[in-house]
């Protein structure tokens, strides 16, 4: 099975200026656990999960003042739609990470998450893409 049959193709992305209460109101809403942050002024992608949230606000940080950009992953290890879940879990595994951008091209058609590659592992479900799934 292919990243591309298990990504979320639900891409919420957001600027670096966004605060983090902010990228939380819209991760929630869409119900997705992590969020793409582009920046123009370098035209990098990077990655906010809930945790990245979670962890600041539980440290004391003001959500309200904080922005996305003190809390982004640049770091990033993108998937490519064609690699197979193993490989996608191996990536995830060896960075210590739950989430993968998926690129396709020029941008981001999708994120997996570790959610979506168990979701088609369990034998008792069959994997559907997952539109709406973080």
């Amino acid at each position: 099975m292919l990243v591309r049959d298990a990504m979320s193709t639900v891409v919420l992305t957001i600027g670096p200026t966004h605060t983090l209460r902010q990228a939380a109101r819209l991760m929630s809403a869409r119900r997705i656990g992590a969020a793409v942050v582009h920046d123009p002024d370098t035209c990098g992608l990077g990655i906010i999960t809930e945790r990245d949230i979670l962890d600041a606000v539980g440290s004391g940080l003001d959500p309200d003042r904080e922005t996305t950009s003190a809390h982004t992953t640049t770091d990033v290890v993108f998937a490519a739609p064609a690699w197979t879940l193993e490989e996608a879990a191996e990536a995830m595994t060896h960075g210590g990470f739950r989430h993968l951008i998926v690129l396709d091209g020029d941008g981001p058609v999708g994120i997996v998450s570790v959610r979506d590659i168990i979701r088609c592992w369990a034998p008792a479900r069959r994997c559907t893409p997952a539109a709406a799934a973080g």
